[in-house]
């Protein structure tokens, strides 16, 4: 991350050498100079003894977590369901009833959908999480298509200020650049998570669980919706098993909400056109998750020695930095007092590491709404961005 003091990691080394040999030694120690660098300058170091500390008051009061979910659905047989989703979908969006209907009939319940739903990888730790998505191999071939398309990305970060490499991280994670859109039909995906979303048995999840169930029944709906606006087949979209689809994995909401029109054909394709894809991510960042064009996305925090924790501070920057270095908490360069940030703690191979996340951070964490998925982002952009070094201080570092 920038900041970082001298001697902490340098992403250009990630570059590979050109000789075969070299290049497997050469991105075993990338990828092991990566995980001590972070886990180095984001872990607590002594400090001089202060005052005692004090709990961090929010400039703002923070959102609750699961505010963007609707109300949970009440247990009913499927049948009900099913003829009372025809009919509230085709009266709120204006649609014909027995074309929501014929279409309905031909989705299926996926038990492979349910099995993947129940064992997300953001429920991994930090440790294990992290090297499933910042690899050499994704960082390369980051930097490729970012060389290959630098002039869009350029155009698109001119009218929104999102840099290039957050956006190529972004293709990067979700679809490994287009290569992986997914496999499972999206009618199918939304009607098994709509109608059966998988139960784990624990009341205290119980609500959350039945409130996501009605997330996916209301994404399903607005698959109708977006079939209306824009003539796609339902039956033969693909996406994720979430129901997430083309190259940024919009869910049908966010398409009909975010996606623009980049290549000013009068479409917003988000499977075949990349001006609408890069220009569509970047909207996504601008719209629903507030970017700041120039800030700070995260930055490793300067634990003082009498630290204390406190309980989930969560996602959104309410927290002016001067409170939390009342708490014992400041990042590692110096900031305005006043800027609003969260603390953000992750479990490394060494033990906790701890992190300041502002506005930015914040606005990656809409796309996911994981800690884990947004840092992973931000680190492939920073290796990504990263300029290359020349071959023979490669071919030095590697002898």
């Amino acid at each position: 991350p920038r900041g970082v003091p001298r001697g902490g990691f340098d992403a250009r080394r990630c570059v590979l050498p050109s000789r075969p040999m070299i290049r497997r030694t050469a991105r075993r120690a990338c990828i092991g100079a990566l995980a001590l660098a972070l886990a180095a300058c984001a872990t607590p170091v002594p400090d001089a003894p202060s005052q005692a500390m004090t709990p961090p008051a929010p400039a703002r009061a923070p959102s609750a977590p699961d505010a963007h979910l609707p109300p949970p659905v009440e247990p009913k047989p499927l049948h009900v369901a099913r003829a009372e989703f025809v009919q509230e979908t085709a009266a709120t969006y204006g649609l014909d009833p027995a074309w929501v209907q014929s279409v309905l009939d031909g989705a299926q319940m996926r038990e492979g959908i349910i099995a993947a739903m129940s064992r997300p990888a953001e429920a991994k730790p930090w440790r294990e999480y992290h090297p499933l998505l910042v690899t050499p191999a994704r960082i390369d071939a980051g930097r490729a298509f970012l060389a290959q398309h630098r002039e869009a990305l350029a155009r698109v970060e001119a009218r929104t200020g999102v840099p290039p490499e957050i956006i190529v991280a972004i293709l990067g994670i979700e679809t490994s650049y287009g290569a992986n859109t997914g496999k499972y039909r999206v009618l199918d995906a939304l009607y098994t998570l709509g109608f059966a979303y998988p139960r784990s048995g624990d009341p205290a999840k119980a609500e959350r669980e039945a409130r996501r169930e009605a997330f996916f029944r209301k994404e399903l709906g607005e698959l109708f919706a977006l079939a209306k606006e824009t003539g796609f087949d339902i039956a033969t979209l693909t996406g994720s098993y979430a129901g997430a689809m083309g190259w940024g994995q919009f869910m049908p909401s966010s398409y009909r909400q975010f996606a623009v029109d980049g290549d000013g054909d009068g479409r917003r394709d988000l499977f075949n056109s990349l001006d609408d894809v890069f220009a569509s991510v970047a909207n996504y960042f601008v719209q629903k998750g507030g970017w700041v064009r120039g800030g700070p996305v995260a930055m490793p925090a300067v634990v003082d020695a009498r630290a204390v924790e406190f309980p989930e501070p969560g996602l959104e920057p309410v927290y002016p930095l001067s409170e939390l270095a009342l708490r014992g908490y400041r990042p590692l360069r110096e900031l305005p007092a006043d800027t609003l940030a969260t603390l953000i703690r992750l479990e490394g191979d060494a033990g906790p590491e701890y992190w300041i996340g502002f506005q930015n951070f914040y606005a990656i964490t809409r796309y996911n709404i994981s800690a884990h998925y947004a840092m992973a982002v931000y680190q492939l952009s920073q290796a990504i961005a990263a300029p290359a070094l020349p071959v023979a201080a490669q071919d030095a570092d590697a002898a």
